[in-house]
């Protein structure tokens, strides 16, 4: 059996359209999706195996010098509907030493006694069976006063699955930088979150729709890789209507301004009836655009109980 460690992810400038692949693409848990030699052959697909977070391992396969292949679907070993349905919101525990995180990878720290402190850390690494290294916790630019033995729940977000791990502070560390070593823990515990998971928000946002063009301010109150909702004080449109959102969010500690081709797809009257709730899908996302909003939503749910 092979073992999962060497697994890294696939970036989207390891894939060039219309090329065969030089290695062979795997899912988390090392079975072949795609054998070494396939060639990705529209956007779409390059798009789905970045934001499925597929992996491949170059230690186990050597560059191809066969030609392109084009197996069907069944050689692909994807997996049927069903075996997707029962992966969603499945738990499962893996070892520390066996997460690929990398320096520099975000992590949430919630304090055990009070749910409603949170700090943004960066992982710095770790020492196997000792501790693990993040950068000192701030709040509003200052630094936080963490008391030794303080207990977290530490979270982050990799590729499908959202991840957690209890742990207590061990020391604060001031020189010749100021970071923190937390416990070391045996098991991490994985959730895979669905495609479509949202992400509660309340962002403002300006979308101009409809023929002529008009413009509407909307506040969004969740957000998904492959849409949003929202509500205004008017209607926007009508059902099928193209046009285009901006909004901004902040992802990976860096704000983002993002223009969005969308499709109005639902209008209904709020409850109270003083407003209208709007359901919008994206459309024709960049590659780019995808990441940045895949990051945007994974963080979001990261940090969530």
């Amino acid at each position: 059996m092979r073992k999962f460690t060497s697994l890294a992810p696939v970036l989207p400038t390891e894939i060039a359209l219309g090329r065969p692949l030089p290695w062979s693409v795997y899912d988390a848990g090392g079975k072949l999706l795609l054998a070494s030699g396939f060639v990705v052959e529209s956007q779409n697909q390059l798009d789905g195996l970045i934001e499925s977070g597929f992996f491949r391992d170059a230690r186990w396969d050597k560059p191809s010098s066969t030609g392109p292949r084009r197996p069907d679907a069944r050689q692909n070993d994807s997996k049927s509907s069903s075996e997707i349905k029962q992966d969603v919101g499945a738990e499962s525990t893996v070892a520390m030493d066996e997460l690929r995180w990398r320096v520099g990878e975000t992590l949430y720290l919630q304090a055990h006694d009070n749910p409603s402190i949170r700090y943004t850390v960066r992982l710095i690494g770790f020492v196997r069976n000792q501790s693990v290294l993040v950068t000192a916790p701030t709040l509003d630019g200052k630094f936080g006063f963490i008391q030794n033995g303080q207990a977290f729940v530490v979270r982050s977000f990799s590729g499908k699955k959202a991840y957690a791990f209890a742990a207590a502070a061990l020391k604060s560390v001031h020189a010749p930088y100021p970071y923190l070593h937390l416990s070391y823990p045996q098991q991490v515990r994985g959730t895979v979150i669905r495609k479509g998971s949202r992400a509660q928000v309340k962002i403002i946002a300006a979308v101009i729709i409809g023929q002529p063009e008009r413009n509407f301010a909307t506040t969004l109150t969740d957000l998904s890789v492959g849409g949003t909702s929202g509500t205004s004080r008017q209607a926007i449109g009508l059902k099928g209507a193209v046009g285009r959102i901006a909004f901004k969010i902040h992802a990976a500690e860096q704000d983002a301004l993002l223009n969005l081709k969308v499709a109005l797809r639902s209008v209904m009257p709020s409850e109270s009836g003083d407003a209208y709730n709007h359901g919008f899908e994206f459309l024709d996302m960049t590659v780019n655009e995808r990441l940045i909003l895949t990051a945007f939503v994974h963080q979001t749910l990261a940090e969530i109980d």
